[in-house]
């Protein structure tokens, strides 16, 4: 597995290389944004990952993100310095999967790499059953059952569900939530009314709406389905 890693901190770039290709994954290092945009229209296809440095000498990771996730499918990982909610929430509303926090353990950078990786396998093997704690959703037959029972959901209820359940795992921010209803169901759909459709979906589907174990809310990121 390839991975694009930009950082522009040539240390930091190339202890990343060395332990990347200690645990079998091949790496391309740019260490300014230009380069990265080169790579980027020419090999992004032979990518598996991204790990973007946010803060570049000529650029940032959210640039180079945003170009990706226009282009491709495949997960961006942002290494930051920047430890506050305004970054995340930014971070994540660019479509990014994950980010880790400097200075980071190794460890853990490899083990959120694989987890981010597993996450997107799983998303690209088409389910007919989606199974979250006691809810089942039939994907061949558009229905949703709890131990067994039908739930009755609006298109749009049902649509929101599904994108909580092939991102299972995954903080999704509220815009990225709308953009995708909006996407599909071709309505406006405002911030005030996806307040209302979790809201529902939780009345719907949890044994404690004021507990919800489904859709659980990730203060001041967004909503989060599953570990």
């Amino acid at each position: 597995m390839k991975i694009l890693l930009v950082e522009d901190d040539k240390t930091i770039a190339s202890g990343l290389e060395y332990s990347l290709q200690q645990d079998q994954f091949t790496t391309v290092i740019c260490y300014d944004a230009a380069s990265a945009k080169k790579v980027i229209a020419e090999e992004l296809d032979q990518f598996t990952l991204c790990l973007f440095d946010l803060s570049l000498p000529d650029g940032s990771g959210y640039e180079l993100c945003k170009i990706v996730k226009e282009r491709s499918e495949i997960p961006v990982i942002f290494l930051t310095a920047i430890d506050d909610e305004v970054n995340v929430v930014m971070g994540l509303d660019m479509g990014a999967d994950d980010y880790i926090t400097k200075p980071f353990r190794i460890r853990e950078l490899l083990s959120r790499i694989k987890s981010v990786l597993r996450r997107y396998q799983k998303q690209s093997q088409t389910k007919a059953i989606i199974e979250i704690e006691n809810v089942r959703i039939n994907t061949l037959e558009g229905k949703v059952y709890k131990q067994n029972d039908e739930i009755p959901v609006t298109a749009l209820e049902y649509r929101l569900l599904l994108i909580f359940a092939n991102h299972i795992g995954q903080v999704l921010s509220r815009n990225q939530l709308l953009e995708r209803i909006w996407d599909v169901a071709g309505d406006f759909v405002n911030d005030n009314t996806l307040t209302v459709y979790i809201k529902r979906l939780r009345e719907k589907l949890e044994d404690n709406p004021q507990n919800p174990k489904i859709i659980k809310t990730v203060r001041g990121l967004g909503y989060k389905v599953g570990d």
